[in-house]
């Protein structure tokens, strides 16, 4: 039996935030229905490259029954109360205050199910001169500061991938399990608001704690760490990046020894120290690329083998598609079969995942007829 075996999710969803933690759910075995507008998910359709279907979709919708309503409609809302008062779980993300507007308020819905928990996922979250305005994932990394500290020398930068989406969702499953919990243990539900700023923002506390109590601005530094040296990117002599993490003195002294083939260079004035060797970043650098540029990476890399010295190639998309560490799952999605990344957790050494992505409203007949009022 899956761990979250009966378990009913309802989820009005869309984009990223809100179909991570429900895809979470789903792979750990419960039942989730998907509700969509009648023109479908707008994460349908970001883009076709799984086989005509959207990589965002295939990554986040497996394991999920999908169902259009029309939340105007009085035939569909009704239809929706039936799901929500038999489900344990009811997720959102619409803008801000539309769920109260529709009669879908955690208050409303929690009065008809006392054990249901709700989960809301907004912007700014459900207080503060912010509370109604949109968001979306590049506006509150550029709110939250991130892009300041993200970038080099010419210029911020966006992060690759949609992480305030992703911390939001990882947020909100966090909240679910937790009020699940809870519940069995009081019998009662709770409302789970999560925002994306908020969630972000937690993620930014070592440079915010630095601002406020120290006075220190992160300098935007690209493939290099702000405060530990050497830690970064390090050319080779065949033009390959490798990326060196030196944590503590010790590892230091190991890496001149060992990888540099100059042990003096461990108690040189400027370099003997982290503050030091920060302060002298560029110089540093000339001094490791003399060496390392001499080399292979693949060269490289041994002698930091030898010297027990932690890194990691700075790899192209090409390295990463045939990485040796890779672990996959496989899904089926209505345009056929596709390889994906698997979570990043295995239970006892299996991979837990739900496989099929629906098609539009592929259980819509099927749903309105076990919660019709008929």
């Amino acid at each position: 039996m899956s761990d979250l075996d009966g378990i009913l999710v309802v989820s009005i969803e869309q984009a990223v935030a809100a179909p991570y933690v429900s895809s979470r759910l789903a792979d750990a075995g419960a039942r989730v229905i998907k509700i969509e507008r009648p023109e479908g998910d707008m994460a349908r359709y970001y883009d076709d490259f799984v086989n005509g279907e959207s990589a965002y979709f295939v990554w986040l919708n497996r394991g999920k029954e999908s169902i259009c309503l029309d939340l105007k409609d009085d035939g569909d809302q009704q239809l929706l109360l039936n799901m929500v008062d038999k489900a344990d779980v009811f997720i959102q993300n619409l803008a801000p205050g539309a769920a109260e507007r529709l009669g879908l308020g955690s208050d409303t819905l929690r009065e008809r199910n006392p054990a249901l928990i709700t989960v809301s996922i907004s912007g700014y979250g459900d207080e503060g001169p912010y509370q109604y305005q949109k968001a979306y994932d590049l506006l509150v990394q550029a709110e939250t500061g991130l892009v300041e500290i993200t970038g080099n020398e010419a210029g911020r930068a966006r992060v690759g991938v949609s992480v305030c989406d992703i911390s939001s969702g990882m947020t909100a499953f966090q909240g679910v399990l937790q009020a699940l919990i809870g519940r069995s243990k009081t019998g009662k539900g709770r409302h789970v608001s999560v925002s994306m700023y908020h969630a972000l923002g937690d993620w930014m506390n070592v440079p915010y704690i630095q601002y406020a109590y120290g006075n220190h601005l992160p300098e935007r530094l690209g493939l290099n760490h702000p405060t530990v040296a050497p830690y970064g990117a390090y050319r080779c002599g065949d033009d390959k990046d490798v990326l060196i993490s030196i944590q503590s003195q010790r590892e230091w002294r190991q890496l001149c020894e060992d990888v540099l083939d100059d042990a003096s260079l461990a108690d040189r004035e400027g370099y003997a120290e982290n503050l030091d060797r920060v302060s002298n970043r560029e110089s540093l650098r000339e001094i490791i690329e003399s060496v390392f540029g001499t080399m292979t990476r693949d060269a490289v890399i041994e002698r930091l083998e030898k010297g027990r010295i932690a890194y990691g190639r700075v790899n192209t998309l090409d390295d990463l598609a045939s990485h040796p560490q890779n672990r996959y799952i496989e899904v089926s999605t209505p345009s056929g079969k596709a390889n994906l990344f698997s979570p990043g957790l295995t239970h006892d050494g299996e991979v837990l995942a739900a496989e099929k992505i629906p098609s539009l409203d592929e259980h819509g007949a099927a749903l309105r007829a076990e919660f019709s009022d008929e």
